[in-house]
């Protein structure tokens, strides 16, 4: 087998990933990702857009500040103000700060969107990476909808645009386009047209409209291709990105023909994978490969029969290669607080004495309830008690009564900006009670466009888990609750929505 070639994770969880509705995440959950990005040891990191927002620049800002190992990355257009402002929040990384400037390149974006000639473009890219290498000489250029872009256009451009200094060009799938056979050829072209590609390492990014992302980006690597943009759990706009996961376990697992191999330190795929969902509140499905519930169960008494006997026969990866623990029972009410706090940091949770406490106390509380804790309930008491926007509506408690021959009436006391609220309402049972009750009092104008119910764990006792999805305007928010009690579950989630949606207007976004 020939020599094993590095290939390169770049993340795009906190940029890319984080612009898909209800993904949006403040700056506190961003540099807790991007601390768990660390102890995965991707390469690098793109944090976000600076340009975009005080938000998007202070978070970009603050994870250059704070992580070491991996390059920070943050997105700019091609224009001097926003790869000024993108180095402003980048230069704390130092060496490690790299500039990702792009433009369009395709024929349909140049006529319809930029409304510019090919030569106009080819000029802009040009400027920029001149420009960003004026501040660092760590910088990426991207080809915005490459794989509809003309071959013989684009590889002048990225001709150039290394004549000019980018160390990495990246040629992305920016519509999900492609399929691997093409792709494989964009990559073969790049690499026989273009006469000084050897001196930047080809990237690609893709996504995942037609479920070929990984299968592109696998097909990427083999045609020369050096880097991979990819984001925990596929997350991204519309259908999402190449999965971080996916992608390195196809690496690792099929090395027998994949002559490649990566940095990524898989035993920590799946505590990343859980930290965003529960930052987010959005989970991933059952079958989700590598990181899915199921994805190392077995069911069928064949399957059962072989796993036991020998687990290669139906397992073509272990558990514990990606960080899968065994849902035992890990704590009780008698464990103490260094059990509690050596069990969280395995999971990937790293918290102040604070926070600590404040999980500390919950988890007490659900331990006289539950005879048995589980992983899944530490994932739920740390997004619940830890993992919240700054709270301008908060739950103090609830009453409700309902019956199969009585109208469900609840009666819920919250506080607002610290002041203390109270109203009772009717409804087509207890949950849509409470519901109203909240609407009322918050006077939110949002739309309920989702409700999820869920268990926790198996058995009578385990938590319920309520995930909602609300609209307003042009804002999509995701809020997600635990508890014993379904109802109180339910307040909790949609509290938590409705302040994910006024963390995003307070922050305010300007217009790109």
């Amino acid at each position: 087998m020939a020599e094993q070639k590095t290939i390169k994770i770049f993340d795009t969880t906190l940029r890319d990933g984080e612009q898909s509705p209800g993904n949006s995440m403040n700056i506190e959950e961003k540099l807790r990702v991007a601390k768990q990005l660390q102890k995965l040891n991707v390469d690098v990191i793109e944090a976000g857009f600076p340009i975009a927002s005080e938000g998007d620049f202070e978070a970009v800002m603050r994870v250059a500040q704070t992580i070491k190992g991996p390059e920070i990355a943050g997105l700019c257009r091609a224009n001097d103000k926003d790869i000024d402002r993108a180095w402003e929040a980048l230069k704390y990384a130092g060496e490690k700060g790299r500039i990702h400037t792009f433009i369009a390149t395709s024929d349909i974006h140049m006529k319809h969107k930029l409304k510019m000639s090919p030569s106009q473009v080819m000029d802009a890219a040009v400027k920029a990476v001149k420009r960003a290498k004026s501040y660092t000489p760590n910088v990426e250029f991207s080809c915005e909808d490459a794989v509809r872009t003309n071959l013989k256009f684009m590889a002048e451009v990225v001709e150039a645009v290394i004549d000019a200094g980018v160390t990495t060009v990246n040629i992305p799938d920016t519509v999900g386009y492609t399929i691997p056979f093409e792709y494989f050829n964009i990559i073969k072209y790049l690499k026989e047209n273009v006469p000084n590609i050897e001196k930047a390492v080809i990237s690609v990014h893709c996504h995942n409209d037609l479920g070929l992302a990984v299968a592109n980006s696998i097909a990427a690597v083999q045609a020369g291709a050096g880097q991979v943009e990819c984001t925990i759990n596929g997350i991204g706009e519309r259908a999402g990105n190449c999965s971080l996961e996916e992608f390195v376990m196809a690496i690792r697992t099929r090395h027998d023909i994949l002559p490649f191999k990566t940095n990524v330190a898989t035993d920590q795929i799946v505590p990343a994978s859980r930290l965003l969902s529960t930052i987010t509140g959005i989970g991933v499905q059952p079958n989700k490969a590598v990181v899915g519930a199921n994805a190392f169960a077995h069911e069928s008494g064949i399957h059962q029969h072989g796993v036991l006997m020998e687990k290669s026969t139906y397992e073509i990866m272990t558990p514990e290669s990606v960080g899968l623990r065994a849902n035992v029972l890990v704590l009780g009410k008698h464990s103490g607080r260094h059990a509690f706090k050596k069990r969280l940091t395995e999971l990937g949770y790293e918290l102040s004495d604070e926070d600590l406490n404040k999980a500390f106390e919950r988890f007490k509380a659900l331990a006289d309830m539950k005879k048995e804790v589980f992983d899944e309930d530490l994932d739920a008491i740390v997004a619940d008690e830890v993992m919240r926007p700054s709270e301008k509506y908060r739950l103090a408690h609830i009453t409700v009564t309902c019956g199969s021959f009585a109208v469900a009436t609840a009666t819920v006391q919250m506080e607002i900006d610290g002041v203390a609220v109270r109203t009772a309402e009717l409804g087509d049972g207890p949950v849509d009670a409470t519901l109203k009750a909240i609407k009322k009092l918050t006077k939110t104008k949002a739309r309920l466009q989702q409700y999820n119910v869920g268990s926790i764990t198996g058995g009578t006792d385990a938590q319920g888990e309520v995930t909602v999805r609300l609209v307003d305007g042009d804002e999509t928010v995701v809020g997600r609750g635990s508890s014993t009690d379904i109802i109180e579950a339910s307040a909790k989630a949609y509290i938590n929505a409705l302040n994910r949606l006024h963390f995003r207007k307070e922050r305010a976004p300007e217009s790109l």
